[in-house]
């Protein structure tokens, strides 16, 4: 099991910033390269017969990922700008208006009594 969890280590190691930032594409004279918030998670299990127990078992595994892509650097004409894809910047800021709604709604319900 130890071999496994340093295995899924070293592998997400190497993925790194290869995860977040894609490739360079030319299209037309312009270069795109796509940008995403990428984030990772590994989990694992072990175990074995101990001296008081007449059979043992053990297990484990488990991981995950998610990767959203947040925009892309354009560079055009020897100029390079950030564009955000307007869909992840929606379903990010909607969660956001709406925490920020509620708290702003208590606080002013806090100041009126």
């Amino acid at each position: 099991m130890a071999e496994l969890t340093k295995h899924l280590a070293d592998t997400v190691t190497k993925v790194g910033v290869h995860s977040a930032f894609g490739d360079p594409i030319e299209v037309d004279g312009t270069t795109i390269i796509p940008v995403a918030c990428t984030s990772y998670g590994f989990g694992a299990g072990e175990g074995d017969a101990g001296m008081d127990q007449a059979q043992g078992e053990g297990s484990g595994g488990g991981g995950g990922g998610i990767s959203i892509p947040v925009g892309a650097y354009v560079t055009r004409d020897g100029f390079t700008r950030f564009e955000p894809n307007l869909i992840a910047l929606v379903a990010v800021g909607i969660p956001f208006v709406w925490v920020a709604g509620r708290v702003l709604a208590r606080i002013i319900r806090a100041l009126k009594k």
